[in-house]
């Protein structure tokens, strides 16, 4: 483990699921603005479903069928879907903008906050995430998250797993793909780093979807590492 202390100079970080828990967040949240608002709905049905129509609107734009479109118009196009299907349809354009915008407000894993902070003493650290440059800053604000920069695939106009997202960090960094680490709770994404030449890091999220979750349990790969959460990672990467 001891090259990748002195090899690795960047660690790029997955957010949703990986560093923030997106579910049990909405669900408080709304939950909460629900009842001070007279918004009844069972919210944890409602931010699983409002998470699965994610990936389906990426792929949209990275297919080609529509351009680039940041992330918080597709979460509002969804969430106006949503809204009709359980009967909402009563929220203000106000209350609608301040739903969509749940996703700004999203807590971190208890292990975050630290785990980053000890990394950042090291290594240049910053998200990688298919979240919007403002959603990102949001949430970094909201959570304290310590990053150095904010490298949203905004930036990039794609969205992972293209390989211009993981290649762009590189670029962006003037680094090469091997001093750059992808970290995630997710295996899917760390294979698309791995592809692309990035040094890799897991850690699992078994509570991300809930207590029936099934996938990304486990590493399905030989990462570079494999870890227990972020503070774990921090102490394999030798701060």
């Amino acid at each position: 483990m001891s090259s990748l202390h002195t090899t690795v100079k960047a660690m790029v970080f997955d957010t949703f699921g990986s560093v923030v828990d997106w579910r049990g967040s909405i669900v408080r949240d709304l939950t909460r603005w629900g009842n001070e608002n007279g918004f009844q709905a069972d919210w944890t049905v409602f931010a699983e479903q409002w998470r699965s129509m994610y990936q389906p609107s990426m792929e949209a734009c990275r297919s080609g069928k529509r351009e680039f479109t940041v992330l918080d118009v597709l979460h509002r196009e969804s969430l106006d879907v949503l809204i009709e299907q359980y009967g909402l349809s009563k929220m203000t354009e106000a209350q609608r903008e301040h739903v969509n915008k749940v996703w700004h407000r999203l807590d971190g894993w208890p292990d975050s906050v630290g785990g980053l902070t000890r990394l950042k003493s090291k290594y240049i650290i910053a998200p990688l995430s298919n979240g919007n440059i403002s959603l990102l800053t949001d949430i970094a604000k909201y959570t304290g998250l310590p990053w150095d920069l904010n490298l949203s695939t905004e930036v990039f106009r794609c969205y992972k797993p293209q390989p211009e997202s993981y290649l762009g960090v590189c670029h962006a960094l003037r680094l090469d793909p091997s001093e750059v680490m992808m970290c995630a709770a997710h295996n899917n994404d760390l294979l698309a780093a791995k592809n692309c030449g990035l040094k890799t890091a897991f850690w699992p999220r078994p509570t991300e979807y809930g207590p029936t979750q099934t996938d990304n349990l486990v590493a399905t790969e030989a990462w570079d590492v494999v870890a227990k959460d972020i503070r774990d990672l921090a102490s394999q990467m030798g701060v």
